[in-house]
């Protein structure tokens, strides 16, 4: 792969750790997985209170020195100028807000809080705002200006030897007494926690602070591993937040996803909920005048991927009442939602046949309507209104986020940050393609193609199973699966939306549940099936992470010969084990064949979805796992995990490669020793890469 560098005048590429910008931009004769990892990653847009300004992040990787840097922008929001790159702030800066006048930006820098002011396009030089020995996590400014919500943290349940014995300083050992000890990543000793403190002239510190939620627990706010600022509202009034919390922990937690919203009033520290139960409860957003809220809500306890409605109530704190439904018979999950500006109807986007666009739907009911997304290959991400139309990150399967401006006329991008890299690239053809299943239903399928595929030649492919097990393939973007990448390789991607897809109704999202053995599995044979018999395609190889990897050692066991390689990331090989050795217990009680069923009640909990359950559903899941059929085993297989993976523990990685050296398979074992779920240091992303593309290149070429 040759690189070369040009430098382009007024274009700044700000790379990891220096306090400069860099005016070079690399140049790539291809998409390669350097190229990749060179783009400009565009996160968390906002609008100024004047509506004048775009404020936003760019995140760049430094492979060399495997870390990352975030600098700071602004791009004029009628796109009448190009962004700027707020040079007086030097460090990785995040969670930037701007004050109430538009006149401060408000921000995150090495953990502690920031402020620089704002006039015209352009920052002065910051100062320091807090001493949270802890550190600041995210925040968000009340909208008088007057007071700040931060999120930092306090001692969790897991303990040290030195908790007990201070003597003990240097012995290494953590101690639970209940369950979540362990979360995705990291041993729970600290968990955490939202302060209201006065902004003024002195420092925000923890003395001057006070914990939204009483004390005595271990309950997080917001909910780890990926709850953010989006979990906590300012009322307009400044009087009030809005919160969502799930108040359980230990064993009762490793079983609930029954997250309620909460209404906290500054003043007195009084709280009131607003009653719901079932699952989760999350995002609240306060209309303009403050006499309603809206949240998405899941209705049933202990599933994760219910169906997300937007609900509504009115509000006279602490009373709480007319709750509804805004998206009753509205078959699609809203996301993101966004109140209009005289507070009668709200803005959504969901997922849609793998696309996102965005709805809008009146206060006083009726069915929501589409706004903006019609005809567009691309998905979005409102983050707010403007003129007669939406502020928007946009992201397709070609291209990676942008901020532009959505309206009937179309989408007009306002930022252009990796454009320089990737316009004299060419792009490969995207298709939606939709074929029979086993059952009579219809399956949809998107394929990438090779930049330069000639249907006359005959071509190696990737089918890519997905993870999740609910999600969505389509419009969008990925640093860590990109199937531009994949096709950019010479590969045609096969990317089918099985049953268990968000995007196309909760039946077909919800079968998946229970039936991991069955009928998505069939869906991704038929698509392999139907796309090896054109003339064009040649060996195939399937790959996948997390339930994808699952899919993987599945399909590794039942195929036959319709594979040729499989990559597995992150996958579930032994459910039984998964079971005893996870952390979120929720998910494989529902999904192993639980499906919410109280029938199977052990130590007080119901656990229909156990190895230990008698419930045919489960009885049936677990005979069926993947480790059930490694006698079946025969084709090359390259098995991927993450050290810090305590979702899916890494011995499955390991389990899985141990089988195929036993079977006389082919077989490969990475493990990144540092890395969760997901691989994020730049210098292991790029060896996962060349990895996955020289195993794939083995087999498949």
């Amino acid at each position: 792969m040759r690189k070369s560098f040009v430098a382009l005048a007024g274009l700044c590429i700000m790379m990891a750790c220096h306090s400069n910008p860099v005016q070079e931009v690399p140049v790539f004769e291809s998409f390669t997985p350097e190229c990749l990892l060179s783009l400009g990653r565009v996160s968390d847009p906002q609008l100024s209170p004047d509506g004048k300004w775009i404020l936003y992040g760019v995140n760049y990787q430094n492979v060399e020195k495997n870390n990352s840097f975030r600098s700071l922008w602004v791009v004029p929001a009628d796109g009448s100028k190009a962004p700027v790159r707020l040079g007086h702030i030097k460090g990785s800066a995040s969670n930037a807000r701007w004050s109430a006048d538009g006149k401060d930006i408000w921000f995150l820098m090495g953990g502690q809080l920031w402020r620089a002011p704002f006039s015209d396009g352009k920052s002065g030089k910051p100062d320091l705002r807090s001493e949270v020995p802890a550190g600041i996590d995210g925040f968000l400014l009340s909208p008088d200006n007057s007071k700040i919500l931060y999120v930092s943290s306090i001692p969790g349940p897991v303990k040290s030897p030195a908790d007990a014995d201070p003597a003990l300083s240097k012995a290494q050992a953590y101690v639970a007494e209940d369950l979540m000890y362990r979360h995705w990543d990291h041993w729970v000793t600290s968990v955490p926690r939202t302060f209201v403190a006065s902004i003024g002239l002195e420092l925000v510190t923890p003395g001057h602070a006070q914990d939204l939620l009483e004390e005595g627990n271990f309950y997080e706010l917001p909910t780890e591993p990926f709850g953010g600022t989006e979990q906590l509202c300012w009322s307009p009034d400044s009087r009030y937040v809005a919160y969502s919390c799930r108040k359980k922990q230990g064993r009762d937690y490793a079983f609930s996803t029954d997250a309620e919203i909460y209404l906290y009033e500054v003043a007195s520290g009084k709280t009131a909920r607003v009653p719901m139960g079932g699952g989760y409860d999350t995002e609240p957003v306060w209309s303009p005048d403050g006499k309603h809220l809206a949240w998405l809500s899941m209705e049933r306890d202990g599933y994760e991927a219910d169906k997300s409605r937007l609900m509504v109530c009115e509000v006279d704190f602490p009373l709480v009442s007319g709750i509804r439904d805004l998206t009753e018979g509205f078959d699609r999950d809203a996301q993101s939602p966004l109140w209009s500006e005289d507070g009668s109807a709200l803005y959504f986007a969901a997922e849609d046949l793998g696309r996102r666009p965005v709805f809008r739907v009146s206060l006083d009911g009726g069915a929501p309507e589409k706004v903006a997304g019609e005809g567009l290959e691309c998905c979005l991400s409102p983050f707010a209104l403007y003129a007669d139309g939406l502020l928007c990150g946009f992201d397709s399967l070609n291209r990676p986020t942008e901020i532009g401006f959505v309206s009937a006329q179309g989408l007009k991008a306002l930022t252009h940050t990796n454009d320089a890299i990737l316009d004299p690239l060419p792009e490969g053809k995207v298709e939606e393609v939709w074929i029979p299943t086993v059952d009579g239903q219809s399956l949809q399928v998107w394929v990438a193609y090779p930049p330069e595929f000639d249907a006359s030649k005959v071509w190696p492919s990737i089918l890519i199973t997905l993870g999740g097990p609910q999600g969505m393939l389509g419009q969008d973007w990925s640093y860590r699966w990109n199937y531009r990448l994949m096709a950019a390789q010479g590969y045609v991607v096969v990317m089918p939306n099985r049953r268990g897809t968000t995007a196309q109704g909760q039946a077909w999202k919800e079968q998946i549940s229970g039936d991991y053995p069955g009928l998505n599995m069939q869906d991704y044979l038929s698509a392999a099936r139907y796309f090896k018999a054109k003339p064009f395609i040649g060996k195939m190889a399937a790959c996948g992470a997390s339930y994808g990897g699952y899919s993987v050692y599945m399909l590794e066991g039942l195929h036959e010969d319709v594979f040729d390689c499989f990559i597995a990331h992150a996958g579930i090989f032994d459910e039984r084990y998964m079971w005893y050795t996870t952390e979120e217990m929720w998910f494989p009680n529902f999904d192993n064949g639980g499906l919410g069923d109280a029938s199977q009640v052990f130590g007080g909990i119901a656990q229909g979805g156990a190895p230990y359950s008698a419930l045919p559903r489960a009885m049936r899941h677990y005979a069926n796992s993947p480790e059930s059929r490694v006698t079946q085993w025969h084709t090359p297989i390259l098995c991927i995990h993450g050290g810090k993976d305590f979702r899916i523990p890494y011995d499955q990685g390991m389990a899985a490669f141990n089988a195929a050296q036993m079977m006389g398979v082919p077989s490969k074992l990475v493990v990144f020793p540092e890395e969760n779920h997901w691989i994020l240091q730049p210098q292991n992303a790029r060896f996962w890469h060349r990895t996955y593309f020289d195993w794939l290149d083995k087999w498949c070429k």
